[in-house]
């Protein structure tokens, strides 16, 4: 059966989760996009607890904009930023340094499409999880899909209404602020490194 997902920046353990126990992966791509979902936004685990991590995107006089037609501004320096909040969240964390330079890349080259950098960093993170990934994406939207051929997932893209429990890892400063759940999957890679596949495949998921 097919797992339906949408690309995301830098997505979710939930998000990595289904990808990892799916048989064949389609990634929806001719959907409207959508303001305040993980389309364009990761959650990191900062010093002072849960981060945003927001990407600027251009808006449209247009009420409905295709996600693959969206556009990152390019006035802001979010890639600077990004890049330091990482640092300071995961620099001394067990796996930080033995990723960095896969990730940099990431970090330096300019997108002109949202969809792009997303699809650049779902390749890149699934080769430090070492997880292959094969994929296809959509050519039309459908608001419903037969439950028989797809596992429908779209609705992770939305993370506050994604409720998802997963097992507790240790995070770096889980002893100031306790486990957060369900955060970026960099969370999960800089804290458990060779062992996060294992973890995902493992991890109960319930479509919403």
């Amino acid at each position: 059966m097919d797992t339906l997902l949408h690309p995301t920046y830098f997505p979710s353990i939930s998000h990595f989760a289904a990808l990892a126990q799916a048989e064949i992966v389609v990634f929806e791509v001719a959907d409207n996009f959508q303001k305040q979902t993980n389309r364009n936004r990761t959650y990191i685990y900062s010093p002072n607890g849960i981060q945003l991590l927001n990407i600027p995107v251009k808006h449209s006089k247009e009420s409905h904009q295709k996600t693959k037609d969206i556009q990152i501004e390019p006035d802001f320096d979010w890639q600077k930023q990004h890049f330091k909040s990482l640092e300071a969240a995961y620099r001394s964390s067990p796996f930080f340094e033995f990723f960095e330079d896969d990730l940099r890349p990431i970090f330096e080259k300019k997108h002109t499409f949202l969809l792009d950098l997303n699809f650049q960093i779902l390749e890149i993170v699934s080769k430090c999880l070492r997880m292959k990934l094969d994929y296809s994406t959509t050519t039309e939207y459908f608001h419903e899909v037969d439950p028989n051929e797809f596992k429908d997932f779209r609705a992770l893209v939305n993370g506050k209404k994604d409720s998802s429990l997963f097992e507790s890892y240790t995070q770096v400063f889980d002893d100031k602020h306790g486990f957060i759940n369900n955060l970026s999957v960099l969370d999960l890679l800089f804290n458990e490194g060779k062992y996060a596949l294992d973890y995902l495949k493992k991890q109960e998921l319930i479509i919403l």
